[in-house]
């Protein structure tokens, strides 16, 4: 599956290698079937075989989670969308539009074009709370030892993969279901002015 001869039909102005590891990304997430292991304990390769394995098949893991990093700066790309949520506790509030970022995504779909829809992940802890309201880099979305899990978002954006140098894998797992989401003005990893 990661044949570094592969050829295919993505096209990325002589550079697909970021393209065609989230275009795996996202036919190992719809497959989830076997492969072997590889030397590094953490990367794409080895995400995407851990995600497939016979072995790990029956632990439900769907998702390879992925940082990616943008041309020209090396810096990570922050996604960012909108949420509805309300204000006040049990849902007696009013409606609000929150913003919303998160360095962490999960393939959704990839075209051939090496366009691809994303989706936002969001870091949350065994309780179900998130960090703070974002931060600068990677890291301050993952305070000390609280983040336990991913939770999913069901807020994808379309992005062009060609736009992108760099691409950093986290192990396989299954996030939080978006039913699970909770964007009231109490929920925490909202992006507060």
């Amino acid at each position: 599956m990661f044949d570094d001869n592969y050829h295919d039909d993505f096209d990325c102005k002589n550079n697909k290698c970021v393209c065609k590891t989230v275009r795996k990304i996202a036919e190992a997430q719809d497959e989830v079937a076997g492969l072997t292991d590889d030397n590094c304990d953490v990367s794409c390769k080895q995400s995407v075989r851990d995600l497939l394995s016979p072995t790990a098949n029956g632990n439900g893991n769907d998702t390879v989670p992925f940082i990616l990093y943008c041309k020209g700066t090396c810096h990570p790309f922050f996604g960012s969308s909108i949420l509805q949520g309300t204000t006040g506790g049990g849902g007696g509030g009013r409606s609000v539009l929150r913003c919303f970022e998160s360095p962490i995504f999960r393939v959704s779909k990839v075209k051939k074009n090496c366009c691809a829809e994303i989706e936002l992940l969001l870091p949350v802890s065994q309780g179900g709370s998130t960090p703070g309201g974002g931060g600068d880099t990677v890291c301050d979305f993952f305070p000390g030892n609280s983040i336990a899990t991913l939770q999913r978002t069901g807020l994808c954006i379309t992005v062009d993969l060609c736009d992108f140098s760099g691409i950093a894998c986290l192990e396989p797992t299954r996030p939080r279901p978006v039913s699970e989401l909770n964007v009231s003005d109490d929920a925490r990893g909202m992006k507060n002015d």
